[in-house]
């Protein structure tokens, strides 16, 4: 029954008028709570028939919003009215407004220490805002300018194919590039082709629960360091991109130059499974790319674990590189 978790409400509603409406229910002190129903396991006996992905459809993940209702008892929709009574009174957005909202119920837990010995960090959406964090982190800390441009992206929707304007597989980039290149007179063909790309996104952390679906002579581990991962995609290479070996050995001589503490790893067996990143994408204009990231228990699950040692050695890892001078 992992759905009836506590949850928060985020995002924003659009109005008419084209004032944007910020909405936050469940991450202040006092803020009620959401949550997905489940069913009892004593009335369970044809969901316990089904597979994982067929127990719970999709169509069920519906949001417990209230009970109370309001108004006459001859009228319908009385709890409805109630709910979004509340929502004008707080936010001044009606039932039609929802047409053009964007609103995410993700689990109400804070980041916590993991482990008696705190070595570890338990949160959700760690894939891949801890890459994110760690990323933006190292071109913040600069303490000069770079010898090379250092740009950082942070793309949206990756989960479902990196498409729409805010994915990687969007012209936006693309456009700011050209913007970039000729403000200095330099065509972005020829940036592309002299740029090295960092594609940061998590990799899968070697688990002793479930070890049959690792190689473990290839497998990530927690305090290990930053995990590098030469190619990605499923069943082996499919939908991927292939770092050559150049790039792994310019990224292992810069890592050690600046200290920073990194694996090499895959996403599990070959035959197992596997999964893809933005690299492609990046691989695809012409920039030299390699996978890196933070290896993680538990990824996709509403709470995930991470060891603050990987997370710190990702974002030494992402200062070199905006670092480097060749």
């Amino acid at each position: 029954q992992w759905v009836t978790i506590p949850l928060e409400l985020h995002g924003v509603v659009a109005l008419r008028d084209g004032t944007s409406v910020q909405v936050n229910i469940g991450e202040d002190a006092g803020d009620p709570r959401l949550v997905i129903t489940d069913l009892l396991p004593h009335l369970g006996a044809e969901q316990n028939k089904k597979t994982l992905a067929e127990a719970i459809p999709a169509e069920t993940l519906n949001l417990l919003l209230g009970s109370e209702p309001m108004g006459d008892a001859e009228e319908s929709g009385r709890v409805k009215l109630a709910v979004m009574k509340l929502l004008y009174d707080k936010y001044g957005i009606t039932e039609d407004d929802f047409t053009s909202a964007e609103l995410e119920a993700v689990p109400a837990v804070k980041a916590t220490d993991i482990g008696l010995d705190r070595s570890m960090i338990g949160a959700y959406g760690h894939d891949d805002r801890v890459c994110a964090y760690a990323a933006l982190r190292g071109l913040l800390d600069l303490d000069k300018t770079p010898a090379k441009t250092a740009v950082c992206v942070l793309a949206d929707k990756e989960e479902i194919g990196s498409d729409g304007v805010t994915g990687m597989q969007s012209a936006a980039f693309d456009t700011f590039m050209e913007d970039l290149c000729e403000s200095q007179g330099a065509a972005v063909r020829v940036c592309f082709e002299k740029s090295f790309c960092l594609s940061a996104d998590v990799t899968a952390a070697y688990d002793p629960n479930f070890s049959d679906v690792y190689e473990k002579r290839n497998a990530a581990y927690l305090n290990y360091g930053i995990g590098l991962c030469k190619y990605t995609g499923a069943r082996g290479k499919s939908g991927a991109s292939d770092a050559d070996a150049e790039t792994v050995a310019y990224i292992r001589n810069l890592f050690d130059e600046a200290g920073v503490i990194w694996q090499i790893a895959e996403l599990g067996k070959v035959d197992a499974g596997g999964g893809g990143t933005v690299a492609m994408y990046m691989a695809n204009r012409n920039i030299t790319t390699l996978d890196a990231g933070v290896p993680v228990l538990s990824m996709h699950a509403p709470f995930e674990t991470v060891s603050k040692l990987d997370c710190y050695e990702t974002y030494k890892g992402m200062k070199a590189v905006f670092q480097a001078e060749k």
